[in-house]
């Protein structure tokens, strides 16, 4: 449910671009500095965003937190290179005036004694508008190619992890097939990033997770061939809203099923929604195994079953996603929530208020504070509809991305 979260991918954010670009810098300069007439080994580095230009210097934004001005003289040498580049060989030769702010630099020189300036001797770039392409192309395959669900086995041995995905229309199990190849990652605990899940091994994966992957699916949708997997453990929670507190852009939220407050921080990723009332309405018959005409549809799971597990899904666009409450897949019972919320407008904080039901993904965070992954309000009739302690079940899982499980979210 992040916004790359596979909806803004997830993102997906669901290819981590930002580790990308600095793995691929680094990884390029090392292995062929050698052969480029290498500098000597007292020359620092320096890896980071250009947070200025100014005539024949730059001031960078390191990724250690430092500031340092770099001096750019005329005989320093500057190569661009494309993210997820692993040598040089394709690099192209530009000028100190083709470079921008924002764009990615890894940069080796002479530093000065206090090590905030530096005279640059080569200085290779990842363009921010690569960057930016490359997030876009990797959202794009996590929306085509993803799947998620609620994780119900591990076998480690056999490389595998069984999920349940679930739509509006019901449950099936799906089985995801790993390969030494396969890219396995796992979200931080207080952190709704893609850009902070490590790496990660399947056996840190356990039943009651939730799970996103990349891949391909066989015929039957039984059997997912997994590129790259990102897990973690996630809360749900479904509530009324006791305060609103916009100074510290917080919600604190009743929850139904431990009847305690619960501080519901609200990040830049986090995503938020208001559901109209149709497709509440909709949803909640759906929760009952009913049409919006009354009747169960054809194939439809029992009354509980969308409740029961959380909504596993392809990311928002995929083929097949509900374009809207009102969308034919939406209709024919097979809609997808996740899909169904990024195309609605998100709002803020401030479209809160005291007694507002709501019901949230977020991070596991303490017994009484969390940050909010996604968080949807106008949820009375889905709350209504749905078992005790299984409402808030109908937000997940969350996509990758984005902001956030852009996946995963660039």
């Amino acid at each position: 449910m992040f916004e790359h979260a596979a909806v803004k991918m997830v993102n997906t954010r669901a290819a981590n671009v930002a580790a990308v670009v600095l793995l691929s810098i680094a990884s390029v300069f090392a292995q062929t500095a050698p052969q480029q007439s290498p500098a000597p080994v007292s020359l620092a580095k320096a890896v980071g965003e250009i947070k200025s230009l100014s005539g024949t210097s730059l001031t960078l934004a390191a990724d250690d937190g430092k500031t340092e001005s770099i001096a750019l003289p005329e005989n320093v040498r500057v190569v661009r290179i494309a993210p997820g580049a692993t040598d040089l060989k394709n690099a192209t030769p530009i000028t100190v005036e083709d470079l921008q702010k924002g764009d990615r630099v890894l940069v080796q020189g002479k530093a000065s004694d206090d090590g905030k300036s530096m005279i640059a001797v080569r200085v290779v770039v990842m363009k921010q508008s690569d960057v930016a392409a490359k997030q876009q192309q990797e959202k794009d395959d996590w929306q085509k190619r993803g799947i998620g669900g609620l994780v119900g086995e591990v076998d480690p041995a056999a490389g595998t992890v069984t999920i349940a995905v679930t739509t509006l229309a019901g449950s099936k199990k799906v089985l995801v097939q790993t390969t030494k190849k396969t890219i396995i990652r796992r979200y931080s605990p207080n952190s709704v990033k893609f850009d902070d899940a490590k790496p990660s091994k399947l056996a840190d994966i356990h039943a009651g997770d939730q799970l996103r992957a990349r891949g391909n699916k066989n015929a039957e949708g039984t059997e997912f061939a997994a590129e790259e997997v990102v897990s973690g453990s996630f809360r749900n929670i479904a509530g009324t809203i006791t305060a609103v507190n916009t100074a510290d852009n917080s919600l604190t939220v009743m929850d139904l099923l431990t009847k305690k407050q619960v501080v519901v921080n609200v990040a830049p990723d986090s995503q938020l929604r208001k559901l109209p009332q149709m497709m509440a309405q909709r949803i909640a018959m759906r929760l009952k195994g009913q049409t919006p005409e009354g009747q169960p549809p054809a194939g439809a799971a029992p009354a509980n079953t969308a409740a029961a597990s959380p909504s596993g899904s392809a990311a928002p666009g995929a083929p097949g996603g509900a374009g809207g409450y009102g969308g034919g897949a939406a209709r024919s019972g097979g809609g997808d929530l996740q899909q169904m919320l990024t195309r609605l407008p998100a709002v803020t904080v401030n479209d809160f208020q005291k007694g507002d039901a709501v019901i949230l993904v977020s991070t596991e965070g303490a017994d009484s504070a969390v940050t909010a992954i996604t968080l949807v309000g106008g949820v009375e009739p889905i709350l209504t509809a749905a078992p005790a302690g299984r409402q808030a079940m109908v937000l997940s899982p969350w996509s990758l991305g984005g902001g956030g499980a852009e996946g995963p979210t660039q």
